[in-house]
């Protein structure tokens, strides 16, 4: 009977998109029946004995943000870490800061972990990569962040740039690996390298489908580190882990993908950026509303962003009401089914916008890792002839992605 209540309290935290720590071993199916909770699931971070007696007696510089936790405690990993005995010299942090306090695309400088003393180097500020002085004597690097699957996540331009900084100064990189909440699917144009940007620097989709660690893993094999030079690479996987698996992180990424629903959306939603439509920064569901003040005539829902600290304290439409779409209520278990991205709402957004010119901005095209997209939906273009025209780069990736997958 404690078994039974302690599995439905379980199923209704996942059901109400509360972030719990569990996972579930499939989607729930049409009957309501769900499959078995997998208790034994663990993160890299998680399984301490696979790599702490590696580390000790090393220098070790930690990349990580708040995401970075051991077990089920909401402490950072550098804290849990440092009190297994290991010797961390330094803390690199990635986009909004390693302790996750600073709002979107804010410049972030140098300073001491006031909490550890620990030197924190921002890799969202003065510079992306680390620098040979930042990596002087250091003997090892751990990578210990969350992704969400995407290209545009400036954490997988993180993970290219350590590596690249870690072959050239010949440190070894260790990756703590974590699920990816989209990694069911694989979908969207593939990058055109001449938009290279730190929203996308490798050439793939929009949703590539695999973990930091065997993202690395490809990096690697293909080639695509600057000179082609190779980072010496040691992944400690995760225990029962599938990418078909559901999973619902048990802290929000970053400050604006609060909640389960904005991360499924997230790969669809965020191509708005790039244009003069607000997608809810500067409001408590950010990535899950669509609107502008232009929409007025089109739309009878609303919303108005405001500045709000550590989130967004800009954005886009600031105290403007704006008039659009509301997308909580939208069944995410779509994307699943379909695997992939929407682009109707692209569409629809851009048919109602009365003026068209200014519809899109030069932020587009980063995003999109293409200028075609933007013509396309100019131009009118159906959903069938957009996806065609993602092929066969999209396949080729594919192929390419099956040669590094460590999970079924």
């Amino acid at each position: 009977m404690k078994k039974t209540i302690v599995s439905l309290l379980l199923l209704t935290c996942v059901c109400r998109g509360y972030a719990c720590q569990n996972s579930l071993s499939s989607p729930p199916s049409l009957h309501g029946r769900h499959k078995v909770i997998r208790h034994d699931f663990q993160t890299g971070a998680d399984q301490t004995e696979m790599y702490v007696s590696y580390l000790k007696n090393k220098k070790i510089a930690i990349v990580l943000n708040p995401t970075s936790v051991i077990g089920n405690k909401h402490v950072s990993s550098v804290d849990s870490l440092l009190k297994l005995g290991l010797n961390i010299c330094k803390i690199f942090g990635p986009e909004h800061g390693f302790r996750g306090n600073a709002s979107d695309g804010a410049a972030i400088k140098d300073t001491l972990d006031p909490k550890t003393g620990i030197p924190a180097i921002s890799l969202y500020g003065k510079h992306y990569k680390p620098t040979p002085a930042d990596l002087k004597g250091i003997s090892i690097v751990v990578f210990d962040i969350q992704d969400v699957g995407t290209r545009f996540y400036t954490f997988l331009s993180t993970l290219h740039y350590v590596m690249e900084a870690c072959a050239e100064n010949k440190v070894e990189l260790m990756i703590l690996d974590r699920p990816n909440p989209n990694g069911f699917y694989v979908d969207g144009p593939v990058l055109d390298t001449a938009f290279r940007s730190f929203v996308g620097l490798d050439p793939i989709p929009i949703v590539h489908g695999m973990t930091f660690g065997e993202y690395a893993q490809m990096l690697n094999g293909e080639g695509w580190l600057k000179g082609k030079i190779k980072c010496k690479l040691k992944v400690i996987k995760m225990a029962y882990y599938s990418h078909d698996m559901p999973y619902i992180l048990p802290i929000n990424p970053s400050p604006n993908l609060n909640t389960a629903k904005a991360i499924l959306l997230y790969p669809s939603i965020c191509l708005f950026e790039g244009t003069d439509i607000s997608l809810g920064r500067g409001t408590l569901f950010p990535f899950q509303v669509l609107g502008h003040p232009a929409l007025k005539e089109k739309f009878r829902f609303s919303f108005t962003p405001k500045s709000i600290a550590g989130m967004s304290e800009d954005p886009p439409q600031k105290n403007k009401l704006c008039y659009g779409i509301d997308l909580r209520d939208y069944d995410t278990s779509e994307i699943r089914k379909s695997k992939k991205i929407d682009i109707l709402w692209l569409k629809k957004m851009y048919d109602a916008f009365p003026d068209k010119a200014h519809f899109f901005n030069a932020y587009f095209s980063k995003l999109a890792g293409t200028d075609l997209l933007r013509k396309q939906i100019e131009e009118g273009k159906s959903e069938q002839e957009i996806r065609a025209s993602w092929e066969p780069a999209l396949s080729n990736f594919k192929t390419i992605r099956s040669k590094y997958l460590l999970y079924p």
